[in-house]
């Protein structure tokens, strides 16, 4: 397994969404969905040494229509790199499942508001088996109403798309959703904003100038020719004042 570069360089303060152009790093996580899950080790491989932690997509064909996978991929994902795993949880009753996902390799897992009676109760639970946590909801869902709990996450996912399906358009109404994430970060603790869904070269700049900290993109890296020719493309792209 081969080292990877940290998201955030020493003395880069991943939660200063003022620190200037010149120093502000963005982080990359692509998407395992839109990868061969033929070949799924040498993909991982591929990727691993240009960017700073995977997103893996579970999904049920319940809470959302689609199936992707579960823990045993997860393990088997871990076996091969090292680099962080942030476990996204499309699924029913996801606090039945936390251990399971932990225990298979997750670093941080991220839970969908809609999908959960107790928010706080259930992130609490994320924290208690051993994540980092992360909370997320659908482009539909008001974002005040994960306001009672920014205190407890480590990280906050907006979803650009309507959550099922990869290669889907970035909607421009997201821009907006992570500048109010932005604005309820000030002053309610220090979390992350990612954000996922139709994210290419063409959108990184405005994504991370409106706030975000993570940017999840399957399609436009593993579907591109030149993995780490598309990945500089968005890395480059998401530096503020650069093009």
């Amino acid at each position: 397994m081969r080292n990877h570069e940290p998201a955030f360089p020493p003395g880069v303060d991943p939660f200063s969404p003022q620190d200037p152009p010149s120093t502000r790093r963005v982080a990359i996580h692509p998407s395992i969905l839109a990868a061969d899950f033929a070949h799924l080790a040498r993909e991982i491989r591929d990727v691993e040494p240009h960017v700073d932690g995977l997103h893996l997509d579970v999904m049920d064909g319940v809470f959302v229509p689609n199936i992707s996978f579960g823990p045993v991929v997860v393990e088997a994902v871990r076996h091969v790199t090292t680099l962080p795993l942030h476990c996204h949880l499309m699924i029913v009753d996801p606090v039945r499942y936390l251990r399971a996902f932990r225990d298979a390799g997750a670093d941080l897992i991220i839970v969908h508001l809609e999908a959960i009676d107790e928010p706080a109760r259930a992130l609490l639970a994320v924290r208690e088996c051993g994540a980092r946590v992360g909370v997320t909801l659908n482009p539909g869902t008001p974002l005040e109403r994960v306001e009672p709990v920014l205190g407890l996450v480590d990280e906050l996912l907006i979803m650009s798309v309507d959550p099922g399906f990869g290669g889907q358009r970035f909607q421009p109404s997201s821009l907006e959703r992570v500048r109010a994430a932005s604005a309820l970060r000030e002053g309610r603790g220090r979390f992350l904003i990612a954000v996922d869904g139709g994210i290419g070269p063409d959108n990184a700049a405005a994504v991370v100038a409106a706030g975000a900290d993570i940017l999840v993109a399957g399609t436009a890296v593993f579907r591109a020719k030149d993995r780490k020719r598309a990945i500089e493309a968005l890395r480059g792209g998401a530096f503020l004042g650069e093009t």
